[in-house]
């Protein structure tokens, strides 16, 4: 074991830089960044694509086919626009100092003020985000005992489970995981994280073309579910505010972007690998949500259920949905780490500034599994004690409020426009000093426009759901 004095931190980002050997350092005098194309997209399909994309055809069913897939590519066009536009936020035009986190970006090209600001929205969105996926794990994972009890009691029986052992289950599996340093060691899991997106969506869409092709289709409209027996006119206006808000969020990834970005050689520039990750990510993703919104509509019709597998919309082959079900919860065991990094990253920085020489902050012992020293595991205090507290606040929050996701959708349209669409866009017309009335200058605002009333939509939309929710509140139980 080995303790303090073998190895230093940056104060700015939290990540390790070690004094061992000859070891090549950056030009900021970190560790050489080892990231390529491939390990960039792999981390933004992981942040990306979540269990939200077996619910895109409850949003296509919404929306109908001319307005549903319309929006699929819109917001993907979005995304992938302004996705370039904050990765050459990346270095300072003046001095080509890096940035290291989506907050620093901000403040070195618009101020303290939007600093601030835009501090405050990216932790309370990841916060809500990792939250939301211990909450959806343990959905999958009840979902895989009901689909086994289905299978040998019948489908009309009520199996009901209770999601709390789960939830409990993921914060112990989170506490270990969240012990992995910095972004620069997740690669693997993001890599695992975004195969298992992968199968889970192929599962989805293949059970949902299987559905159509055997002549089972539901009934589709072009506008979507019709205005009638059990649907006010009042209803469907809140149903389509929330799957525009569904879909638009579905491609947020803006707020880890930057730190996604941090991990890249510096050959060839940064900017340039990131945005050829975005190129792949987004149209890769986009894909899989044309097939899964589209296909799944195409099954179940104006009756698509809010997720395909966990609102069994299938029920056989059941061991199928099982494996699609453990994709899930996979996935989103790595996704929840990508999200997680940027909260933990911030506080130990701040802890490594406030007190430099702490053996508690800065103290980082390294333990060998084995003799021959192959398998090491580096542990610190600070990083034991803080992200393990962490994990069990968002599990108690999980927990005590089941319907979190009503409050999250909240969040994430509070979240969206900023994170993803305004700062972007005024980094860009601040660094390229584009003039006011220009064309280019219109372009930009009637994005930020249409995108800021998508989002008030949906924020109206996440608030008539959270307020159904809220009449039948149940503390400490989840709804199956």
């Amino acid at each position: 074991m080995q303790g303090f004095g073998d190895q230093f931190f940056s104060s700015e980002s939290g990540l390790e830089i070690q004094k061992v050997g000859n070891e090549e350092f950056d030009d900021d005098g970190k560790p050489k960044r080892t990231g390529n194309v491939w390990t960039a997209s792999a981390h933004i399909i992981t942040a990306i694509i979540g269990s939200g994309v077996l619910s895109l055809a409850w949003g296509v069913a919404q929306l109908g086919w001319i307005a549903g897939v319309a929006t699929l590519v819109i917001f993907s066009g979005i995304t992938l626009y302004t996705g370039s536009l904050l990765a050459d936020c990346y270095r300072s035009p003046a001095t080509g100092k890096r940035n290291y986190t989506y907050k620093e970006v901000v403040k070195n090209n618009l101020g303290q003020v939007m600093y601030m600001f835009c501090a405050t929205v990216q932790y309370v969105n990841l916060t809500g985000m990792v939250i939301r996926y211990t909450i959806t794990a343990s959905i999958s994972m009840a979902a895989i005992q009901k689909s086994d009890c289905f299978h040998s009691r019948g489908h009309e029986v009520s199996c009901s489970v209770s999601h709390n052992p789960y939830m409990i289950g993921l914060g112990v599996l989170e506490i270990f995981l969240s012990q992995i340093p910095n972004f620069h060691r997740l690669s693997l899991l993001s890599v695992v994280a975004a195969i298992m997106s992968f199968a889970y969506s192929s599962i989805g869409v293949g059970l949902a073309f299987a559905k159509v092709v055997s002549g089972d289709g539901g009934r589709t409209s072009l506008t979507g579910v019709e205005i009638g027996a059990g649907l006010t006119a009042a209803e469907k206006i809140w149903r389509m505010f929330r799957a525009f808000g569904d879909i638009a969020f579905a491609y947020t990834y803006s707020q880890i972007l930057v730190e996604i970005q941090d991990t890249l050689k510096s050959s060839p520039p940064e900017n340039q690998v990131m945005k050829k990750a975005n190129v792949i990510a987004v149209s890769t993703t986009t894909a899989f949500y044309m097939m899964c919104g589209c296909f799944g509509y195409a099954a179940f019709g104006n009756d698509a259920p809010g997720n395909l597998l966990t609102g069994f919309g299938f029920y056989e082959p059941f061991w199928l949905v099982d494996v699609a079900n453990a994709c899930i919860v996979l996935h989103l065991v790595g996704a929840y780490q990508v999200f997680a990094q940027p909260i933990y990253s911030v506080v130990e920085s701040w802890a490594r500034r406030k007190w430099p020489r702490s053996v508690l902050v800065n103290g980082e012992y390294t333990i060998s599994l084995d003799k021959k020293q192959r398998v090491v595991i580096s542990l610190n205090l600070l990083r034991l004690i803080w992200r393990s507290l962490f994990v069990i606040f968002a599990t108690f929050v999980a927990l005590l409020m089941p319907f979190f996701n009503d409050v999250l959708a909240l969040l994430g349209a509070i979240g969206y426009w900023p994170l993803t669409v305004y700062f972007p866009i005024e980094m860009y017309i601040a660094n390229n000093r584009v003039g006011r009335w220009t064309r280019r200058w219109l372009g930009l605002q009637l994005i930020n426009g249409v995108c800021l009333l998508v989002a008030v939509a949906a924020a109206c939309g996440s608030l008539q759901g959270l307020g159904k929710s809220l009449e039948t509140y149940e503390p400490f139980r989840v709804k199956d």
